[in-house]
């Protein structure tokens, strides 16, 4: 997760800047690469500074974590992904023993 926590300082930095969400999103594509945010996240992060948020940390939730996005299960994914882009949801969820949902998720 300290991947994340430095792109919302970086988002951070660029509403700073005056940089719109637009301009922010390719420039945190070409500095973190696949492991970047994805354009919702990183538009709802950006919405959030612009309206004076300071703290960059999550906030806590309720309930267990979710193990959808584990760094493990999204490493599995990207790997077997790798291999060979042609693979169904399908086919990965049975490789790999995850539910489809979570596999579909991630993708």
């Amino acid at each position: 997760m300290q991947r994340s926590f430095e792109q919302r300082m970086a988002i951070k930095f660029c509403v700073k800047l005056e940089k719109s969400a637009t301009e922010t999103i390719p420039m945190l594509k070409k500095a973190f690469g696949v492991d970047c945010l994805s354009d919702r996240q990183i538009f709802w992060w950006h919405k959030a500074f612009a309206e004076d948020r300071e703290d960059v940390n999550d906030e806590n939730r309720a309930g267990p974590p979710s193990t959808s996005s584990s760094d493990d299960n999204v490493k599995r994914v990207r790997d077997l992904l790798n291999t060979d882009r042609r693979l169904s949801v399908r086919l990965i969820s049975e490789t790999l023993d995850i539910t489809k949902t979570i596999v579909h998720e991630i993708v």
